[in-house]
């Protein structure tokens, strides 16, 4: 401070504190200008290091507790794709690192994803209300209001490059679950024909029926922690995310409307390489006829 010209320099055991309500903020978390103008400086904070300080943030931010009376469940595995997002977002090339993705992205998502499960255990009358996978993809728009991609992003679309974060996110959480876990009998149902349609507005207990009809698949949910006690929302939305698992390490096929079906084989590469050929001689036949 100065007295008349002359600079004082007062031992003064002071910490200023500024604060601002969320409305002063981007919905990406950064702030505004005017606000570090005025401060003059700016502190950045750091995201999550680790998975579970994120889950902890995320769990105390996010409202999933909606009715006292009713019995709202999120697994844990889903819980943690949410969060999966935000940690392969960050590393995405085709996100702006200098945006930066915030915490707000899981917490939308998860608060999204289960009011999706509401509305559908409402129209369906179950009892338990438990986010599946289907419901993470139905909160897209949390996801892509809050991303800034890079011009390679844009060009593929804000869409297309959430879903593919989501399959990411999914793929890392089944490997942590079901590493060494044989699913074989699983592939082979799909592989000898079999396919399943598996609507976002199907009740529990109708996915579970048709999750039933797939071998050894309702077994495996042990790995997720489930008893033969649990309810049917919570046994399909496990056994709907061993099915995601498998797709999104392309053993098994998804179509848009959710559609699971046989991977389509890929011919060996010496076919490949056969059919290019076969297909250059014919465009060259082409071109001869017309010179």
């Amino acid at each position: 401070m100065q007295i008349k010209g002359y600079p004082v320099r007062l031992p003064l055991d002071i910490l200023l504190v500024f604060t601002a309500n969320p409305e002063d903020y981007t919905a990406r978390g950064k702030i505004i200008t005017p606000l570090k103008d005025r401060i003059g400086s700016e502190i950045r904070t750091h995201y999550p290091v680790e998975l579970s300080q994120g889950l902890e943030i995320t769990q105390q931010e996010a409202w999933t507790a909606r009715d006292p009376g009713g019995d709202s469940r999120v697994p844990k595995y889903i819980a943690e794709v949410v969060e999966h997002l935000a940690f392969t977002a960050r590393e995405d090339k085709r996100v702006d690192k200098r945006s930066g993705v915030s915490q707000r992205l899981p917490i939308s998502v998860l608060e999204n994803a289960v009011s999706n499960a509401e509305r559908r255990a409402l129209a369906n009358h179950d009892d338990t209300v438990a986010p599946r996978i289907l419901d993470i993809y139905s909160a897209l728009p949390a996801m892509t209001g809050k991303l800034e991609l890079e011009y390679e992003g844009e060009l593929k679309g804000g869409d297309a490059v959430a879903r593919e974060i989501i399959r990411i996110a999914v793929g890392k959480v089944f490997d942590r679950y079901f590493e060494g876990v044989n699913v074989n009998s699983i592939v082979q149902w799909f592989d000898l024909g079999g396919s399943l349609e598996l609507g976002e507005t199907v009740s529990a207990a109708d996915m579970v029926r048709q999750l039933n009809s797939i071998q050894g698949l309702m077994e495996k949910t042990r790995a997720l922690g489930l008893t033969e006690n649990e309810s049917d929302a919570a046994r399909a939305s496990a056994g709907e995310f061993i099915l995601e698992g498998l797709y999104a390490h392309r053993r098994i096929s998804r179509s848009e409307q959710y559609q699971f079906g046989a991977e389509e084989k890929k011919a060996p590469a010496r076919e490949r390489r056969e059919e290019r050929d076969e297909k250059d001689r014919e465009r060259e036949r082409r071109r001869r006829q017309f010179n």
